[in-house]
């Protein structure tokens, strides 16, 4: 039995850090700063008008600052020592360390808030609503402000994409350009099996046929039924989706190239910025301690219910905790090499296992934000070396460091 090792001995890099490092850690440094300016005012003008509360939250904003500063480090430090030899797979999970991190501190805010509002619903204290209430606004007001910096200023985009009733879920869509008018070609798979879909006037499915051809040369052809809108494919199109489509459409023949591509890559957890995420959280949750003080003050005026103001800082604190548990079971999972994503795993297996290949051992672990590592083991009967093999996966845009094993047996 035959072993042979990859990757091939040309040169690759270790640099997994995500695709925005470089803005991502310049906006959180800039949040810092407006933190670090309303803590200095806050302290200095609660001194100079004898504010103790003023003081007091000017000194919880430092712990706001700190908890930022944490995610800047770790921005710098990646980028700092990303082609360190030191780190075997580079530095791209240190933020998902310091978003584990993150996540501790948050639990424990929660805890101690939690503490104090349940300590102050059964021994209440005087409320000055003329200066708590202000605070409170202003404190909402600048977590606003850094909310929107750390998501890119209002000029981020999302890369999910919406889809009209029966046009969703599809790997492309190929518009083509025929003498009856333009026809929508799709690959469908909301939820079934993934079949070709094909919207245009006039269609007949008796005059629409669809061959494959794939990059190994097989073909397979694909008679068209009408679903009332549109036509689809009586069977089902196996994986990978890589191939050139000869769709003929009366007399006429169109050819349409499809790619595969990574479902749903910028959504799923193999591109999330944990230390952004955790950034954000700190950002959001004292933004939701806010809300909840300002409506606890506003009832507890106008109304004498001074349990009202430790009542919104339990909820505060469970809704903190909920955000704080999500980050250390995301983040947990990373730090632990858990598989991030398994319908990429299983659609590895599947561009592998075409041919009577297997596969033996499978291991998928993040590197860092969009960013995959693959150790693949293979048993074949074929005479095949690890590169035709990495070529099959080449078209997976999130695996950064692939290593193929390939055992020759018998056949």
């Amino acid at each position: 039995m035959a072993v042979t090792h990859g990757p091939s001995s040309a040169r690759h890099s270790h640099v997994f850090l995500g695709a925005g490092h470089e803005s991502a850690e310049r906006r959180t440094w800039a949040v810092i700063a407006l933190c670090a300016v309303m803590m200095a005012l806050e302290i200095v003008g609660g001194l100079l008008f004898g504010s103790i509360a003023l003081v007091a939250d000017g000194l919880h904003m430092s712990t706001h600052a700190g908890a930022l500063l944490l995610a800047a480090l770790a921005y710098s430090f990646a980028r700092r020592y990303a082609q360190d030899p030191r780190f075997s797979f580079g530095t791209g999970k240190l933020g998902d360390l310091a978003g584990f991190t993150s996540a501790i501190i948050l639990a424990m805010i929660a805890l101690l808030i939690a503490y104090e509002a349940v300590t102050r619903l059964f021994q209440p204290v005087p409320i000055h609503f003329a200066e708590a209430t202000p605070i409170a606004v202003l404190g909402l007001a600048v977590n606003v402000a850094s909310a929107w910096l750390l998501s890119g200023g209002g000029h981020h985009h999302s890369h999910g994409h919406g889809h009209a009733p029966g046009h969703g879920g599809h790997d492309e869509e190929h518009l083509i350009e025929t003498v009856a008018g333009s026809v929508r070609l799709t690959v469908f798979e909301d939820g079934v099996p993934p079949v070709f879909r094909m919207f245009g006037d006039d269609l007949s499915a008796a005059s629409v046929l669809i061959e494959t051809v794939r990059p190994d040369g097989v073909r397979q052809v694909f008679a068209m039924a009408d679903r009332g809108g549109w036509l689809e494919s009586d069977d089902t199109i196996p994986e990978p989706h890589a191939f050139i489509a000869q769709v003929y459409i009366g007399d006429r023949n169109y050819p349409v190239t499809f790619a595969e591509h990574d479902h749903g890559a910028h959504d799923h957890a193999a591109h999330r910025d944990n230390n952004m995420r955790a950034a954000i959280v700190h950002v959001l949750a004292d933004a939701a301690v806010s809300v909840m003080v300002i409506v606890g003050l506003l009832l507890a005026r106008a109304f004498g219910w001074l349990w009202m103001d430790p009542l919104a800082g339990i909820v505060g604190a469970f809704v903190i905790a909920s955000w704080s548990w999500g980050l250390v079971r995301d983040t947990g999972a990373i730090l632990l090499d858990m598989v991030p994503d398994r319908r990429i795993a299983d659609e590895v297996r599947r561009a592998v296992e075409t041919e009577g290949d297997r596969v033996d051992d499978l291991h998928l672990w993040r590197l860092g934000p969009g960013h995959l590592g693959a150790i693949v083991s293979i048993d074949t009967t074929m005479d095949r070396g690890p590169e035709f093999y990495r070529a099959r996966l080449a078209r997976f845009s999130t695996l950064s460091h692939v290593t193929v094993e390939v055992y020759h047996s018998a056949a």
